[in-house]
């Protein structure tokens, strides 16, 4: 995999061990290039994986970065891949679930890119929209398989915008925003 913009485009990341799904190149380069300038603002990837997601954002100018990966297995290629950034990319090695329960410091941009069979993502989202991670302007953006429809808790809906839907092959992001 390869870094698609900012400071470390073309820069080659390593693919850790176990079941991974990376993100496709074209849809890094859709979904990053919609978010706009990212200098400044603070982004989380939650279910990192490899780490490119969290690259992506520090390569174009994001900082504060965080990832979040549960699977022991990613542990050293994910810490390996994010030693290239110009920026700290701070790891946390538990479940997203967890994360958000304990979250007290809030983001810019959340990325969500849970394992495709993973049955509870519509929930997760408004965990995190309930929590402190997200503050008003606040943006999460949801990887789903295109079949999953949308199906956020009423509780959710009261506080997230769904500003659009970009369709990438079998897969979809949703871009929500905090309201």
């Amino acid at each position: 995999m390869r870094i698609t913009g900012g400071v470390l485009k073309g820069r080659i990341v390593e693919v850790p061990g176990g079941v991974i799904r990376p993100a496709m190149d074209r849809m890094r380069e859709s979904v990053f290039g919609a978010l706009g300038d990212l200098t400044g603002r603070s982004f989380l990837d939650l279910f990192s994986g490899s780490g490119i997601i969290a690259l992506e954002a520090a390569s174009r100018g994001a900082n504060p970065v965080e990832a979040v990966e549960m699977d022991s297995i990613k542990r050293k290629t994910l810490i390996d891949n994010v030693s290239l950034s110009p920026v700290r990319i701070h790891c946390r090695f538990m479940a997203a679930e967890l994360y958000v329960r304990r979250a007290k410091t809030p983001f810019d941009i959340i990325f969500c890119d849970p394992p495709f069979p993973y049955k509870f993502k519509w929930e997760l989202a408004a965990s995190i929209a309930a929590s402190p991670l997200m503050q008003s302007g606040s943006r999460l953006l949801i990887h789903r398989p295109r079949q999953d429809a949308p199906e956020l808790p009423v509780e959710a809906l009261a506080v997230l915008a769904h500003e659009e839907s970009r369709v990438y092959g079998r897969s979809v992001v949703d871009f929500f925003k905090r309201i």
